[in-house]
């Protein structure tokens, strides 16, 4: 019942959470500087034509108002008509939505190994010559810039050897694996850029954890070391490294922009990009509320996942 108890008081907190971030983002959005009916329309049309388009996009009235209209359409499902499309903003974001969702799935599968065994192995022997070389890999990717580094990728995997499209197209009738195989690339440079920072992370992680006296205690008492690994070390090791995986997921919905520019990838990044050059409200809007609700919930996850991993947090909770 105290699990429950404490799932249930972290469910209520990202709700409110969310509640309070939609309140920030819409009246931080509606209340930006500038004439969003000049922008559609162009800075020469009418000045009662400007009028009429603002009223039908209720620009013109409280925050307050423009707010409590914006989160009775939000429940619904009713994100508002883009600017610069005139479609709905749930038709236009939902495709691209889903496509980047497909492509953090697939870097998820890359990232978890790639974070978790380089990190085991660094830990075993600590300043050994794996470890050092681990180390050496893990610090150049860390330094060189994102788009440096899809491009290098790109030009290694689709030039040199031509295994995969230089550019992702995607198209309604296509395959499973015509879908997955345009994926694949992106989805291993997105996996591999940011499974550096969970190697290093969880490294450091493993080596504190082995030195506690907890674990100490359960080598004293004849355990192998295989069982202490896997039963006392990887479990609470796991838990910053859970934390930071949260944070590298919400960044794959809503900041992959350099590889999905790299790529020509249609995701949901560049589309929130796209809107913010073009001041398109609505679509700003809503995409920034996906990206906070997904953060919240990733959070929310990583949370549950330590409670049922480590029982000391659910003692201390």
């Amino acid at each position: 019942m105290r699990i429950l108890r404490l799932i249930l008081a972290r469910l209520v907190a990202s709700a409110f959470t969310l509640v309070l971030v939609s309140v920030v983002v819409v009246v931080g959005v509606q209340g930006l500087p500038g004439d969003a009916a000049a922008r559609i329309l162009g800075r020469e049309a009418p000045a009662a034509a400007r009028a009429r388009l603002r009223e039908e996009l209720n620009l013109d009235g409280p925050l307050v108002g423009r707010y409590l209209h914006w989160a009775g359409g939000a429940v619904r499902g009713d994100f508002g008509t883009s600017f610069a499309s005139r479609l709905p903003v749930a038709g236009f974001l939902g495709p691209r939505l889903l496509h980047t969702l497909a492509l953090s799935a697939l870097a998820l599968l890359f990232y978890v190994p790639l974070s978790i065994l380089p990190a085991l192995v660094q830990a075993r022997r600590p300043d050994g010559p794996l470890d050092r070389a681990i180390t050496v890999v893990t610090v150049l990717i860390l330094s060189a810039p994102e788009f440096l580094s899809a491009t290098l990728l790109l030009f290694a995997f689709a030039v040199i050897w031509p295994l995969f499209p230089p550019m992702v197209q995607l198209t309604a009738g296509m395959g499973w694996g015509a879908y997955l195989h345009m994926l694949l690339l992106p989805a291993a440079t997105l996996g591999l850029l940011l499974a550096t920072y969970g190697v290093r992370l969880l490294r450091e992680s493993l080596i504190d954890i082995h030195r506690a006296d907890f674990v100490r205690m359960a080598e004293f008492k004849g355990l192998s070391d295989r069982r202490v690994l896997w039963r006392h070390v990887l479990p609470n090791a796991l838990i910053p490294w859970m934390n930071a995986t949260a944070l590298n997921i919400a960044f794959m919905i809503g900041g992959v922009v350099v590889v999905e520019k790299v790529f020509a990838f249609p995701g949901f990044g560049s589309a929130l990009v796209d809107a913010l050059q073009l001041r398109d409200l609505p679509v700003i809007t809503a995409g920034v509320m996906v990206a906070a609700a997904i953060f919240i919930l990733v959070n929310l996850l990583a949370d549950i996942g330590a409670l049922l991993a480590s029982p000391r947090l659910r003692t201390l909770g």
